[in-house]
């Protein structure tokens, strides 16, 4: 993944309702949803859903398919994994054994140190 498409993704993401939204279709897996389901979950008009599916589109983190008359949007799950790729390639100075320690010490701890709250049906984990 080159350096501009990272920046045009996080740039995406860094949108709270454009978070939802793909924090949602995540959770909803490869079938994804339409965008009917999407607006009636997270509580949004259907022209604010359609201008943040669009830029999460440009972005590449969200696909759409035509199933009949019905429009479904998924996250992109190969794109999501490339982005988070990009971001860790060179952690822990490339030792994935030190990686995988720190990551489990994180796990631990965000599971025992967490509270978890749900923003239009979308759980969020916050450090206490």
């Amino acid at each position: 993944m080159e350096k501009t498409d990272v920046i045009i993704a996080l740039t995406a993401l860094a949108q709270k309702t454009r978070l939802d939204i793909f924090r949602y279709l995540v959770q909803l897996g490869p079938e994804g949803a339409p965008a009917g389901q999407i607006a009636e979950a997270l509580g949004l008009p259907p022209a604010t859903l359609s201008f943040h599916l669009k830029t999460l589109q440009h972005a590449g983190l969200v696909e759409r398919q035509r199933q009949s008359r019905s429009l479904i949007y998924a996250a992109s799950f190969a794109r999501m994994n490339s982005l988070l790729a990009y971001l860790t390639e060179n952690c822990c100075a490339g030792d994935p054994e030190h990686c995988a320690a720190l990551c489990e010490h994180d796990r631990m701890h965000t599971a025992t140190d967490s509270a978890v709250t749900t923003n239009h049906g979308v759980e969020t984990v916050k450090r206490r």
